[in-house]
């Protein structure tokens, strides 16, 4: 697949039934990556940036997160996805803030050149060409990168538990492919200090952090039908499989179960780097 063919599916994507998931899970997914936030909103009060960008900010729980504790900066959260920015600017109209929301392409957008906090929660992994994305976003800052990403798939076993166990009943779900744009495309470390240093970034550093997460046991069944591959894949087929596909999916995330809770261990990076 070429890079404009991948470029055009995660518009795809996104702009349909991803991003129309992740608004119905919203809040679901808002609460389980909530220590991730917190991470992101302890940055930005250390750093005390003026403007913020938040890059993939989907449903904008982090980019209202940060506005509310920074007080007086501006905060802008950018994502591909229109039914996300949509859910996001409705969000924002709840409350007296001073974050702002644009639907735009992070790769490519003309951004005015005053960020000096640009930042993300997993929203940096999609896309098709990361250095011309980097190097996009570099021409957008005066001061400091952070962004959360996944490591390497080996070591989320959460995150893949329910298409290991459906791959027998849905054989054409697609692979992870090492590199490629999606959850784990900046899980490779070297690679992804290679991309940020091709960037013109400086400062770079890429620090593995391991974060408790925790969701309510009563909506795991929902989440993993709901988001991810299987989750999309299930969109589309008959009620009987999808029957079949939960029964035999369910009890592979039997390990992470703990009462009424559901935790795992998300092991990811932090990336930091500056102008």
């Amino acid at each position: 697949m070429d890079a404009k063919q991948r470029n055009e599916d995660q518009q795809s994507r996104w702009n349909g039934p991803a991003g129309n998931a992740w608004v119905e899970a919203q809040h679901v997914v808002d609460a389980v990556l909530r220590p991730f936030e917190e991470i992101l909103v302890d940055t930005a009060r250390a750093l005390s940036p003026r403007q913020v960008l938040d890059v993939g900010c989907g449903t904008g729980g982090t980019t209202l997160a940060v506005a509310a504790a920074l007080g007086s900066s501006q905060v802008l959260g950018v994502d591909i996805s229109e039914p996300m920015i949509a859910a996001a600017q409705a969000r924002a109209a709840q409350h007296d803030t001073r974050a702002t929301f644009l639907r735009a392409d992070a790769q490519t957008h003309s951004f005015e050149p005053n960020f000096d906090l640009i930042m993300s929660r997993f929203g940096v992994m999609f896309f098709e060409n990361p250095v011309r994305a980097f190097t996009n976003l570099r021409r957008a800052a005066t001061g400091e990168l952070r962004c959360v990403v996944w490591r390497d798939v080996a070591e989320n076993p959460f995150m893949t538990a329910a298409e290991r166990a459906a791959a027998p009943l849905l054989p054409d779900l697609p692979a992870r492919i090492p590199d490629a744009p999606g959850q784990f495309g900046l899980a490779d470390g070297d690679r992804t200090a290679r991309i940020l240093r091709d960037s013109g970034w400086t400062d770079i550093a890429v620090d593995p952090i391991d974060v408790e997460c925790v969701m309510p046991e009563e909506v795991l069944t929902w989440y993993f039908s709901t988001l991810g591959p299987v989750g999309m894949h299930l969109a589309g087929v008959d009620e009987a499989t999808r029957a079949r596909v939960v029964e035999t999916v369910r009890p592979a995330f039997d390990p992470f179960v703990h009462g009424d809770e559901v935790r795992y261990t998300a092991a990811c990076w932090m990336l930091s780097a500056h102008v």
